[in-house]
């Protein structure tokens, strides 16, 4: 034993070296010679030899040993102590068979149930969230509703084929005819044979977005196709709607796009199943003929006292040019009451209205029930911005030689004015 003090270590405040050792650059502590062990033979003291480089344990290197456990640790001496392993596991997820998942148990069926993810909290308020759910189920109903009674009206109306081949002219227009056929409840029969059209408009959309709305007096003197000059509504007695249709784009030059007959017995139930209309009279009328019974003022009618509305004429000195003006301020009066909110938030009033107009309408071929809601949104417009026109009149009370006393036009005038309707330019006036 040595009796100086072991080195110190090169750091001052490092562990001293245990006596024996020496420190080599680049290399490891190794033992020098000593008396720390003893020849078998003699019984002497053998120095300690180190052993060849490549007999010495090489150094560790990171890439020899597995990823380290988290539960692992090391002892100063620098041997790993490992976690126990797990148990072995057949099962998903590596938990062993038939025990719980971490975290508690797990569905009967033996699954691993996916990672709960954390929930947000939304910062939409919970009162407004259900009310926009709420919102949205209306609006799913209503459209649900909507669809299906256009479908089962659409199925109800009848068709006939009345338009013709002739070029489009720029616009939309529309053909209203109300059919007086004897073959309704309404119409009583007075021996006449056929049906007449006591009633014709003509509806159009000018490209610029202008509308307007004209009645064709049925007096009025025009040429038929194939038949010689006669009244406008002997059109649609000698050759039905095809015949009239035909007529008219001869006299306006417009070229008709839907034709729309409503029958007048259809009336009087689609007044009925928007319970009333308001019309106004400037006179105390008791017409028999019609059956027309008013005071003077404006009142609210059912069906029956709609349709003589639209049909008097005898107790008028103007004839047919007031009732004209009567049958505008119908059409304007029904488009206000079926679009008013008592009538459409209703759905009974609107399945009374979509079977009763369904019954009362005959359309052209393609025509349907969003065409002929576009023709009433159309007439409306053309009422409320004053678009409802009359036809220039050259002589009211022409004397014909077959056809008694008619309507006459001038040509060229009546050719200035439908062009005026076509392109969006012809002066609105306030229907009486």
């Amino acid at each position: 034993m040595s009796d100086q003090p072991p080195p110190r270590s090169p750091r001052p405040d490092g562990p001293r070296r245990p006596s024996g050792h020496r420190a080599r650059a680049g290399g490891s502590a190794r033992p020098v010679p000593g008396p720390t062990s003893a020849d078998p033979r003699d019984g002497g003291p053998t120095p300690t030899r180190p052993l060849p480089r490549q007999e010495q344990e090489p150094p560790e290197r990171p890439d020899q040993f597995p990823p380290q456990d988290p539960g692992a640790r090391r002892s100063p001496g620098g041997i790993r102590h490992q976690a126990p392993a797990a148990a072995p596991s057949s099962s998903p997820g590596g938990r062993p068979p038939g025990g719980p998942p971490p975290g508690g148990p797990g569905p009967p069926d033996g699954s691993v149930p996916p990672a709960r993810r954390a929930r947000r909290r939304s910062r939409v308020p919970r009162p407004v969230r259900l009310c926009l759910t709420l919102l949205a189920l209306v609006l799913v109903v209503v459209l649900g509703w909507g669809a299906g009674l256009m479908v089962w009206a659409d199925s109800r109306i009848d068709h006939v084929d009345a338009l013709s081949q002739q070029e489009d002219t720029p616009g939309t227009t529309y053909l209203i005819a109300g059919s007086d056929r004897r073959d309704g409840a309404a119409v009583s029969d007075d021996g006449t044979e056929g049906a007449r059209t006591d009633t014709i408009m003509l509806l159009h959309r000018a490209p610029n977005g202008s509308s307007y709305l004209v009645s064709l007096p049925r007096d009025t003197l025009v040429e038929i196709p194939g038949q010689g000059r006669y009244k406008l509504n002997a059109a649609f007695a000698m050759g039905g709607a095809a015949l009239l249709v035909e007529t008219i784009e001869g006299f306006t030059g417009l070229t008709i796009d839907h034709y729309v007959e409503i029958g007048f017995d259809g009336v009087a139930g689609v007044v009925d199943a928007v319970d009333h209309v308001n019309l106004c009279i400037d006179q105390d009328v008791d017409d028999r003929r019609s059956g027309l019974q008013m005071t003077e003022g404006c009142h609210d009618v059912g069906g029956e006292q709609a349709l003589a509305f639209v049909r008097a004429r005898y107790f008028d000195p103007t004839a047919d040019m007031g009732r004209q003006q009567r049958q505008q301020q119908f059409v304007g009066a029904l488009m206000d009451r079926a679009t008013s909110p008592s009538v459409l938030l209703n759905p009974v009033s609107q399945v009374r209205m979509a079977g009763a107009g369904s019954d009362a309408l005959i359309t052209s071929e393609g025509t349907g029930i969003i065409d002929v809601g576009r023709m009433a949104l159309t007439a409306r417009s053309a009422m409320n911005s004053g678009g409802t026109l009359s036809v220039p009149i050259a002589d009211p009370e022409f004397q014909t030689e077959n056809s008694g006393v008619a309507v006459l036009t001038d040509e060229e005038e009546i050719a200035t004015f439908f062009a005026a309707i076509a392109d969006g330019s012809a002066e609105a006036e306030t229907g009486g």
